[in-house]
């Protein structure tokens, strides 16, 4: 680094406020601490798979493609509130055809990055506690009106 970009960066860090000097968002699993609140949040990505399975069949996947499956459901979080930075749930989904002729299989492959419809300043333990239980595709997502699944309906 040169002494004029080290200038520059100093001058920049100095101008900003130190809650945002030291804000850092990380992996869910990183910020959570207990074992409890490890086993409910992968006890909610588990949950919120088995739902995705369990209406794909009659929602989502209709159509170009009949198998989306779920990647991952992952939300970044502030190290030092808990405040959420995003949520995004990653689905894959192909449409495969043969060519009678030939015997080639064409493949149409597609990645879906989904964002969750959070309020701005829900923390992770009220997305816990509100997406706690069988079903939480569908409960209501804090301070808000919506569901993961209406965030869903607007992405695939």
């Amino acid at each position: 680094m040169s002494i004029r970009t080290w200038v520059v960066a100093a001058i920049l860090s100095l101008s900003l406020p130190a809650a945002a000097q030291s804000r850092q968002y990380v992996d869910t699993s990183s910020y959570l601490t207990s074992e409890a609140d490890l086993n409910a949040w992968y006890q909610l990505r588990a949950n919120l798979n088995q739902n995705f399975d369990d209406v794909c069949g009659d929602t989502f996947c209709e159509g170009d493609y009949s198998n989306i499956q779920s990647l991952r459901f992952r939300c970044s979080v502030d190290n030092r509130t808990g405040v959420i930075g995003e949520c995004v749930w990653v689905f894959a989904a192909s449409n495969e055809e043969v060519d009678p002729a030939t015997g080639a299989i064409s493949v149409d492959a597609q990645s879906f990055t989904c964002r969750v419809p959070l309020a701005p300043r829900t923390t992770i333990q009220s997305l816990l506690a509100a997406l706690a239980g069988p079903n939480p595709l569908r409960a209501t997502l804090p301070r808000s009106t919506l569901s993961i699944y209406d965030g869903l309906a607007d992405c695939l």
